[in-house]
């Protein structure tokens, strides 16, 4: 669920939680994305503990554990619907690229959701937030927009540019009857038997640090193994490219970066390298000594090095080693114009001696 850039593979998932933790067991994962591996570990009769900076993760991951009933978020979006007429203001003045993208009925729509869903803690608004995430952008006829990406949102002066020469327009779309149809196919083979996980949103460097995170009520498990993905050395920057996602979450109504560190694209290599030890000496108080720490990273020369250092420095207890996962097709990347060859991953595995 959730549209996302740079995933985790479900299936290696599956398969790294059962080959090294056993049922009753915690899996820990300090950048949890849309949270692949605490799902996999939930699923599976582990208890899953993520966290995970950008909101639109966070809510793919959060509704993943605990979607609210079928019937109650339809409910929601139709009560949006029945709202949106009174945003007509505000939908009318927003900028240029909103105008192109979105009929204006669609544009009610959403700044209806953006001012009255509280998606942060309540369960159906977040479940109904997660489905408009999901469609808000993407081809035409499959989404709520005009001709886009899905995973990466285009950069507002080159779409406008993009689809007047081309002389799209906006798709004029009933959003709530677009919605409540994907709803329903999602739903169709019911929900998950879940065991208790959770995902938090923050920042890891802080909240691992600063409070005792829970993963089953209000008991403090401490977790077998850690399975992670830390972002890769100068490869993207999430939340530049989930823009107008995060603008309907309250953001900026446009592409620019935010300016946090933790935020960016992580192109300062000693920055790099200090939040790799800040969250994984943090991760290391988390989990029982003979916990299992399994990192896929970059092959590049710059992420994988510091990988390799902090993970030392952090865990010297631990045997060390590393399997090449080179790419087998073309990658994320090429959507995005970036055609070069690409050296592939590398999985860093340490086991207790």
């Amino acid at each position: 669920m959730g549209p996302y850039y740079a995933m985790f593979p479900v299936n290696f998932a599956d398969d790294v939680v059962t080959r090294y933790t056993a049922v009753g067991d915690a899996v820990l994962d300090p950048f949890a994305g849309r949270c692949t591996a605490v799902f996999s570990a939930a699923s599976r009769g582990r208890s899953g503990l993520g966290v995970e900076i950008n909101p639109v993760g966070w809510i793919y991951g959060k509704t993943k554990l605990g979607a609210a009933a079928e019937s109650d978020v339809n409910d929601r979006l139709m009560q949006i619907g029945r709202h949106a007429g009174m945003y007509d203001s505000e939908a009318r003045h927003l900028p240029l690229f909103f105008r192109h993208c979105f009929s204006a009925s669609v544009r009610r729509f959403l700044v209806a959701a953006r001012r009255e869903l509280r998606w942060r803690r309540c369960a159906v608004d977040r479940t109904a937030m997660a489905f408009i995430l999901i469609y808000l952008h993407g081809k035409r006829d499959y989404s709520l927009s005009n001709q886009m990406r899905q995973t990466k949102a285009m950069a507002p002066a080159y779409a406008v540019r993009w689809w007047s020469r081309a002389e799209l327009k906006p798709p004029k779309v009933d959003p709530v009857e677009f919605l409540v149809k994907r709803v329903k196919w999602r739903y169709a083979k019911g929900r998950p038997n879940l065991a208790p996980s959770n995902v938090y949103l923050g920042d890891a460097t802080k909240l691992l640090s600063r409070r005792p995170l829970d993963v089953r009520g209000s008991e403090l498990l401490p977790a077998r193994l850690l399975l992670t993905s830390p972002p890769y050395y100068k490869i993207t920057n999430y939340h530049y490219d989930q823009w107008l996602r995060l603008w309907l979450l309250g953001g900026r109504p446009d592409a620019a970066r935010s300016g946090e560190v933790n935020r960016g694209k992580f192109e300062n290599l000693r920055s790099y390298r200090a939040l790799l030890e800040r969250v994984l000496s943090a991760s290391a108080r988390l989990l029982t000594d003979d916990a299992v720490v399994y990192v896929r990273t970059d092959r590049r020369p710059e992420t994988l090095s510091a990988t390799r250092e902090v993970l030392k420095e952090v865990f010297p207890q631990k045997s060390y080693s590393e399997r090449a996962r080179p790419f087998k097709a073309p990658t994320q990347t090429r959507l995005f114009g970036d055609a070069t060859s690409k050296v592939g991953e590398v999985d860093v595995v340490l086991l207790p001696r």
